[in-house]
């Protein structure tokens, strides 16, 4: 059913007899109107819970037209009813009410505490309403076919808290009206603390105030859900008084890790989701109060943790090792290069700040950089001489374990680094013609030009630019806080063989200079110190060569500082995204798959 024809089912004529003439009434807006009414107005009792929830609802429903639509909807009569007209004064009002839905996560009354009885079958109050006249009101609400859901759902610990939020996210994410801004977008960029006392600009409509202590907490507990966590990003990158406030938080930590959580079980949860979490780990690492407050917080017993036991490590060494990891499951697995470039910018946003680091992290950044150098030796090697056998790179490669650790031998360390001297040598001289000219071979040996280049020559660009932020993250490091960092100091010196063969590389050759110089200056005083030196005593040496180090010896680059910015028209991703999770989260409601068209139904 269009929303042409929902709209007649609400136009009222009232015809005088014997005349020909009739003056028609819309009463979607009243109706429309009611709902919000009955939302913002209604308290909040175990006899309105039901109430509450099937006026979200049903405003769900009403919004759901762009689902059996490709393209995003830029206006529509449910559109035109929210944006103006008698339904806008309720805009602040009716965003407030639906946070505090979320915030307060309250559950349903017991059985005997409703206002009517639940049916046997699922559904809503609406279902079990005995009126005819309600039962004929929730068939006209069936858009394309929504009803009591079919399918198991699982349980939910507060329906309307869900309901609400996705209903927020809906309404957030409608696009602007030719004439007008979305105000329920102006209404979510502008709220305010209630403890702030001070005026709002005559500038800024819709503005209200609500307890961002309680939303803080509602935020970190219920970051396992998807609308959850696309919520916080919304409020991080849209209300910067939101940002302000939770930046200035103490226990960063209940929300960061979270986060991290979800980036840790990469595996098991959808792309939009990572998407959402690293995005809000980008912007958080924008400010550098963060970047250097998460290193205090001292954590213990990291459960979720699985690849080593964590007894005790900072917030920012943690946050380092999950980024990582989610690097290189992405370079391995899914192959994003949005992803791994918003997870360097991540790190190379914190990098001027590292302080501390944990030793397994400090040896992850290294051993992480030096399996891409391997890797680009590797592929250099297949991409400029395609019938080469060079059975020491395959070997070097066949034995990397299955995580990316390390390789585990290194006796063709010597050979390597001699080819390797050659091979950029040869990229020395004109590095761009001698790229050009393989590319082209490789294209000249394809049948057709439209089949895609070996994945040799695909990668070889990816790999650069991937080691390149790391040696400038390793650079910033060494930079700006070299003797916080002993651990980091100590894992460069013992993968130094492999650092030391990228000196002449035309790519990496002047973020090498500080690299090479650090290397140059501690193995130094390692080789002063004598042989069979324990752990303890080179990182005791390390410590106080950092001291000893001349700061102006080491050449300043610009600081590495990247912000998210969303793409040119957003609504393109994010909502077929918000409807996705309006369509698998939703409690009481069903859409018949076949109907929709806005997403294909195995996506994220």
């Amino acid at each position: 059913m269009s929303e042409e024809e929902l709209q007649l089912h609400f136009t009222y004529e009232e015809k005088s007899p014997g005349s020909y003439s009739s003056d028609s009434e819309d009463l979607l807006e009243e109706l429309l109107c009611c709902l919000m009414q009955l939302i913002t107005d209604i308290p909040l009792l175990d006899i309105t819970y039901e109430i509450s929830v099937e006026a979200v609802s049903t405003m769900v429903v009403f919004l759901s037209c762009q689902l059996f639509h490709k393209e995003v909807l830029r206006q529509s009569i449910s559109h035109k009813y929210l944006m103006r007209g008698r339904c806008l004064p309720y805009t602040s009002k009716l965003v407030k009410t639906l946070l505090y839905n979320f915030i307060r996560q309250e559950k349903p009354p017991p059985p005997g505490a409703h206002v009517l009885s639940q049916q046997s079958d699922g559904g809503g109050l609406l279902y079990g309403l005995a009126s005819g006249v309600a039962t004929g009101l929730w068939t006209v609400f069936t858009l394309g076919g929504v009803g009591s859901k079919a399918a198991a759902t699982p349980e939910l610990s507060s329906p309307l808290a869900n309901q609400s939020l996705l209903l927020l996210l809906v309404l957030a994410n409608l696009t602007d009206a030719a004439d007008a801004p979305n105000p329920y977008r102006q209404a979510i960029m502008s709220f305010k603390n209630t403890q702030d006392s001070s005026p709002f600009p005559s500038s800024i409509p819709h503005a209200f105030q609500i307890n961002f202590n309680s939303l803080y907490t509602a935020l970190c507990e219920q970051q396992t859900s998807d609308q959850a966590t696309l919520l916080l990003y919304t409020l991080l990158h849209q209300n910067s008084n939101v940002r302000t406030y939770m930046l200035a938080r103490t226990d960063m930590e209940n929300l960061v890790l979270p986060i991290l959580e979800i980036l840790y079980h990469v595996e098991e949860r959808n792309s939009h989701h990572v998407y959402m979490a690293l995005i809000i780990l980008l912007i958080l690492t924008e400010d550098d109060g963060f970047n250097r407050s998460i290193h205090e917080v001292i954590l213990k017993n990291i459960t979720w943790y699985s690849e080593r036991v964590l007894t005790e490590i900072s917030l920012g060494s943690l946050l380092i090792l999950v980024v990582i990891r989610t690097i290189q499951y992405n370079m391995t697995r899914t192959r994003d290069k949005y992803l791994h470039t918003n997870c360097l910018a991540a790190l190379a946003n914190m990098s001027a700040q590292f302080r501390s680091l944990h030793q397994y992290a400090a040896q992850r950044i290294i051993s992480y950089t030096c399996r891409h150098l391997r890797r680009y030796v590797y592929v250099l090697d297949k991409l400029y001489f395609p019938h080469s056998h060079c059975s020491t790179l395959q070997h070097c490669f066949s034995t990397l374990s299955d995580n990316g650790e390390e390789l585990l031998s290194l006796t063709c360390s010597h050979i390597l680094r001699s080819y390797a001297s050659s091979l950029f040598s040869l990229l020395s001289k004109k590095h761009n013609k001698v790229l050009e000219q393989a590319t082209q071979s490789l294209r000249g040996s394809l049948s057709s030009n439209d089949v895609p280049l070996p994945d040799y020559a695909q990668d070889l660009n990816v790999i650069e630019e991937v080691i390149r932020m790391m040696l400038e993250i390793i650079n910033s490091c060494l930079t700006n806080s070299l003797h916080h960092n002993p651990n980091l100091v100590y894992a460069l010196l013992y993968k130094r063989d492999l650092f030391e063969q990228f000196r002449t590389h035309p790519s990496f050759q002047d973020i090498m200079q500080n690299i090479d110089l650090v290397i140059t200056f501690f193995s130094s005083r390692l080789l002063q110190a004598g042989a069979e030196l324990s752990v303890e005593r080179v990182l005791e040496i390390i410590k106080q060569g950092a001291v000893a180090l001349p700061k102006d010896r080491l050449k300043k680059f610009p600081e590495l500082k990247f912000k998210y910015v969303e793409e040119e028209q957003p609504e393109e991703f994010f909502i077929p995204y918000v409807w996705s999770l309006v369509y698998n989260s939703a409690v009481g409601l069903y859409w018949k798959p076949q109907d929709i068209q806005l997403f294909t139904m195995d996506s994220d």
